[in-house]
Order: C-alpha cells, then structure tokens, then sequence
C-alpha cells in the first residue's frame, strides 16, 4: 500500500467518523435494534438449562450469543440502500468523476459508522454480562473464566472483518442490480431470510443436525456470524474448512462484482447519465 494510498483511506476513516459521530443518538438505536442475540440468548440459556442439547450449555450459550451480538456490530451493512439511492437519484454520476472507486468510500462510511457504534456495543455487552454473569465467570459444572486463547482472538479479528467483507459484497453485488431494476433493496430482504436462519444468529450451527449443518456450512452465511462468534465463545470449529470457504466465498463475489460493475457502467452511460 503506497503513502498516498494509506492517507487517502486515513482521510476517509476520520471523515465518515466524524460524520456518523452526528449521529450518535441514532446509532445507539441501532445498536438497540440488532439485539436479536441477546433475545436468542434468553431462549437458548433456558434450552441448555434443560440439558435438551448435549454439548451446549446454558454458559456456551451466553458466550455464544453475547459473541454474536459483538460481531454483528462489526458486519451491519447497509450499502445497497445508499447505492440504490445513488443511481436513482443520479448523485452515482459526480462519484464517477472522483479518482477512486466509489466502492472505497462505500466501505469507509461503514467502518466510519462502526468506530461511532462501537461505545454503545461495549456498554451492551457489558450489560449482558451483568445480566449473564455465568457468562464471564462460568457455572459450578463449567467453573472456567471466559477468556479466550491469544489466537483466537486473533483469528477471529481475521474472521469477523472477513465476515464483513463478504456480507459487503453480497450486499454490494445485489446493489449494482439497480443499473437495471428500480428498486434493488427489496432483494436484499430476500437475503436477510437465510441470513436470520442459517448464519447462527437465531440457531447455533452447533445444534443442528449433522445433516443440515453440512449443507449449510456450504453457504456463505455461517461464516458472517457463526465462524467469528465460535471463536470468540470457544467453541469447536474446523479451522482449514471454514477459512478456505470464506474465502472462496470472496474471490467468487468479487469476480461477479467486478463483471457487473463494468457491465453496469456501460448500461449507466448508455441512459445519459
């Protein structure tokens, strides 16, 4: 990465911050509206109380969940609807005209976005722990501090801005449809179905049946939530497999985003714009 490069994406980053840090009162509302996890984790805390699920604890459950939760402040996208509104609008057009790809200030805004969001994120975590502090402390069968390996953390550091990359270029490549279509969002309510229920965020991978479980770790979605959030929580996962997906994962959206785009250009100019 050249010196011009690095502060050119350093003036993006402290841009967008301070951008998005107008917006504080929102974000912490944001942040309140992906608490999906926490209500799952007061489900699946029960459910491991019960011993129902072997293996799966109600202290992995908390774990898990309160993983989940940090991660999907790290992965929140939302690309498609500002890109949508961009080639509408025709505000794409001066965009074009910048010497940088408009997908680098696409990414900035949401890492902009993050670092704003990311007080509110530890402060819930926190209270999470003070609601679940079997989590943080274990339980008489499972008395062990969560604290997690150095390299898992790292690992999951990895995993989790991999895991944004590739919810941002499905994202992405979904959006660059509205070259065509008027209204490109309502696909990306499709996508969130799947999302919901095959990423972790509602049902653990871990509980699934073999069956399922190897079916769905052939999707991209496990590994925007589950890969990262077992990590951090300690779970078992097969390390080689889960990366070399992800990144398959990658490589082949970006191909297909690449070739849309170019195609999506050419369409773009062709209307007059």
């Amino acid at each position: 990465m050249s010196a011009y490069t690095a502060r050119t994406l350093r003036t993006f980053l402290t841009t967008w911050y301070a951008f998005m840090c107008q917006y504080r009162a929102e974000i912490f509302l944001w942040a309140i509206a992906t608490s999906l996890p926490l209500i799952m984790m007061g489900v699946w805390v029960e459910a491991g109380n019960s011993g129902q699920f072997p293996g799966f604890t109600a202290v992995d459950a908390a774990r898990y969940f309160i993983a989940v939760f940090a991660i999907r402040q790290l992965t929140i996208v939302w690309v498609i609807y500002e890109f949508e509104y961009h080639v509408v609008s025709g505000k794409l057009s001066p965009l074009l005209l910048h010497p940088i790809d408009p997908m680098v200030r696409y990414i900035t805004e949401l890492l902009g976005e993050q670092m704003a969001r990311w007080p509110f994120g530890v402060l819930l975590v926190g209270l999470c722990f003070f609601i679940q502090p079997q989590a943080l402390w274990g339980s008489e069968e499972d008395p062990g501090m969560w604290l997690p390996a150095w390299w898992r953390v790292i690992l999951a550091v990895v995993a989790c801005y991999a895991a944004f990359l590739l919810r941002f270029l499905l994202q992405y490549t979904i959006a660059l449809l509205a070259f065509w279509l008027e209204r490109v969002s309502a696909i990306d309510s499709l996508t969130m179905i799947p999302y919901t229920f095959l990423s972790g965020l509602v049902v653990p991978l871990q509980v699934m049946p073999d069956a399922a479980r190897e079916a769905v770790l052939w999707t991209p979605f496990p590994y925007m939530v589950w890969l990262p959030a077992t990590l951090i929580a300690g779970g078992e996962v097969d390390l080689v497999r889960g990366f070399a997906t992800l990144a398959g994962w990658i490589v082949v959206l970006w191909l297909i985003n690449r070739w849309l785009w170019r195609k999506g250009l050419k369409h773009y100019s062709a209307m007059g714009a």
